[in-house]
């Protein structure tokens, strides 16, 4: 059974003076419901994990854990450098009731082949949850090969793959060499295209600002409407491409508060986007009827 099917969120973390804003981040997940989201990826890239306290991952993850109470998955972004530290997260995730788990590949020290294997495999042994792989190699200097996915797929929990490597010739063998992997996009200007392989849906940056769009592209397509769904997927590329002129989430965080709903600040060393790129992302909201 598949973690999920259609538009996974890579949400926001909204943050204030004094942290994460909870009750922001209520009326986000709320809102995301409301719109049809299929799912919530909580601490992942677009949630700026990575400058997150480990108390305040915690935080976020039995936050939204209990103000989506089941009624869609929930996915926690555990995923480090360190395997001992994801492991906490990961059983403190379990602990929470979180559905599931992003894990990445670990970055800057990274590991040979074998130690891939291995910080996925003590995931596994340790928590009882479905496992999403995280491939970003432009991120982590990390690559998940055809091959070395069929070696991860023998690990009982590792059950889906986030591929956000860009390389549609890469996700076809992944298809062709483990079609008993769940395949998500990790690219927002590729979701049609995933899908035309057998991708399940998507793990969306571009689901923060339109949620509903993005849901009904993946459901239009997984209900026979392909062109219904490539037509929502061209009318949005633009938006799309518009969100990555910085680094994610410079751009989408930007969006939100333009939106007016209030997501707080950056944390360093992310800042606020150029003159020239805002200008940029502020013509392509308008053309979307985003402001």
């Amino acid at each position: 059974m598949s973690i999920f099917t259609g538009s996974g969120v890579a949400i926001v973390t909204p943050f204030n003076e004094n942290g994460i804003d909870l009750n922001k981040l209520e009326e986000l997940l709320n809102w995301h419901v409301e719109n049809n989201t299929d799912a919530i990826i909580i601490c992942g890239t677009t949630g700026e994990g990575s400058t997150m306290t480990d108390d305040e991952k915690k935080q976020a993850i039995k936050t939204t854990v209990e103000v989506i109470n089941k009624r869609i998955p929930v996915i926690a972004g555990v995923g480090t450098n360190n395997t001992s530290k994801t492991l906490e997260l990961s059983k403190f995730s379990k602990e929470v009731g979180t559905d599931a788990l992003l894990v990445i590949t670990p970055y800057y020290n990274k590991t040979s082949k074998k130690g891939l294997i291995e910080h996925f495999k003590a995931v596994n042994d340790n928590v009882d949850l479905p496992i999403m792989a995280y491939n970003v190699p432009s991120r982590t200097g990390m690559n998940i090969t055809p091959s070395e996915l069929v070696n991860l797929s023998a690990i009982k929990n590792v059950v889906a793959i986030k591929e956000a490597s860009g390389n549609i010739s890469q996700a076809i063998l992944y298809r062709k060499n483990c079609p008993q992997i769940d395949l998500y996009s990790g690219n927002d200007d590729q979701i049609i295209p995933f899908m035309s392989i057998g991708a399940k849906g998507v793990v969306s940056v571009v689901a923060n600002i339109l949620p509903k769009e993005t849901h009904d592209m993946t459901h239009y397509y997984l209900n026979g409407k392909t062109k219904e769904a490539l037509d929502l997927q061209l009318k949005y590329l633009e938006l799309i491409n518009a969100l990555f002129i910085e680094t994610n989430p410079i751009p989408v965080k930007t969006v939100l508060n333009l939106m007016g709903k209030k997501v707080g600040n950056l944390r360093l060393p992310l800042v606020d986007m150029d003159e020239t790129n805002l200008y940029i992302l502020e013509t392509e909201m308008k053309k979307a009827g985003l402001i």
